[in-house]
């Protein structure tokens, strides 16, 4: 009997349980393979409700969640709970996805241990260390550490060869967020929850609505103010739309968008969201306003156009392709675009119905087969 390849997959936060659920389940269906879940838990209630909707299991959970944690407490909590569970599976490879600090401690981890690492959404760049900041340095540090590579598009493939990562380790797939929406969109036509309908009550009275979400590092302090205040210009110039801003629990973030838009008409503050509810909620919009790296890639598959609240990013294809229009934190900008995307017919209908540049949902299916023929040359 041929003896199965030990994976482990480490995952932390929401967006790596999303995009990592396909693989887990395909692999987990494969019967060359006897797979392992770990979670750091970086982020444990948003990550928690997406293990529940994808029922995936963890058989470690390092729980580093702590109160006013910083980047060197996570990363040595992952580092040291990642050695004792190397000890017990002796994993054959180790699969992390993305840039977050799971995905960087994961990979020393793997590293010290002279373990494969398979790195999934590998070679996204904005070339500037500090932006975004810690995700640029954790994914080109992870590069430099992983032996294959799943790059979603051409454009991620040519930046590692640039950094002289070996090609023929080097494959595009697709990004395996398309492949997690597809998925999602079928349970949500199998259950309406009753979030979604509470939602679906607040809004049905609008002609329009436009998604707002907004979280990261580099749009705190002046970025999310003038986020807000664009938001109310916005709101005063479209009077037969709603706003709908699911709020991050970040104080960062809370404390500043509850001050200045809790009151404004026209403008619905919401708890975060399952995913589930997201993203019937990102279906429903008719543009969707945001510094999110996900949403990029998922919000095309929609065929919803992306105004970006940041001053780079990482996934220029949208931009080329032109589903996505980066706009920054300047208020007259956001406001002026947003106002034009939505009552210029004409240009809406260009930008709403290109195709997706991150991926077509079989990228899981091809990095199964990729693996497949890799454990043989291992």
């Amino acid at each position: 009997m041929q003896n199965k390849s030990s994976i482990l997959f480490v995952i932390g936060t929401r967006p790596e349980a999303i995009k990592m659920a396909p693989l887990i389940h395909l692999f987990k269906k494969s019967s060359e393979f006897t797979v392992n879940v770990c979670v750091t838990a970086q982020h444990r209630e948003m990550l928690d409700q997406v293990l529940d909707i994808f029922q995936i299991k963890p058989d470690f959970d390092l729980n580093i969640m702590k109160e006013n944690q910083d980047l060197f407490d996570i990363t040595i909590r992952i580092l040291t709970g990642l050695k004792k569970i190397i000890s017990i599976i002796n994993p054959s490879f180790i699969f992390v996805h993305g840039d977050t600090t799971t995905t960087i401690s994961s990979s020393i981890a793997c590293f010290y241990s002279g373990i494969k690492l398979c790195h999934v959404e590998a070679g996204l760049r904005t070339f500037n260390k500090k932006s975004p900041f810690p995700e640029e340095m954790n994914r080109q540090l992870t590069s430099r550490l992983s032996d294959i590579h799943f790059c979603p598009t051409k454009r991620s493939k040519e930046n590692l060869i640039r950094e002289n990562i070996d090609q023929k380790n080097i494959y595009i797939t697709g990004n395996t967020v398309v492949d997690a929406l597809e998925i999602g969109l079928e349970k949500i036509k199998k259950n309406k929850t009753d979030r979604i309908k509470e939602l679906e009550a607040k809004i049905e009275e609008f002609h329009n609505m436009i998604l707002v979400t907004g979280h990261r590092r580099e749009n705190h302090g002046s970025g999310i103010v003038n986020i807000c205040k664009a938001l109310i210009k916005i709101s005063k110039e479209l009077p037969n739309t709603i706003i709908v801003y699911p709020v991050h629990l970040n104080p960062n973030i809370m404390k500043p968008v509850n001050k200045l838009l809790k009151n404004q008409d026209r403008i619905c503050l919401v708890e975060p969201l399952d995913y589930l509810t997201f993203i019937w909620l990102m279906n429903k919009s008719k543009l969707i306003l945001t510094d999110s790296g996900g949403i990029q890639e998922e919000a095309p598959s929609l065929g919803k156009p992306v105004i970006l609240l940041r001053e780079n990013t990482e996934r220029p294809e949208g931009i080329e392709n032109g589903n996505i229009i980066l706009v920054g934190d300047n208020i007259d900008e956001i406001a002026n675009t947003t106002v034009e995307l939505m009552t210029n017919s004409t240009k809406y209908n260009k930008v709403s119905q290109l195709k997706n540049p991150f991926g077509d949902g079989n990228a899981s299916k091809r990095i199964l087969k990729i693996i497949k023929k890799q454990i043989k040359k291992w």
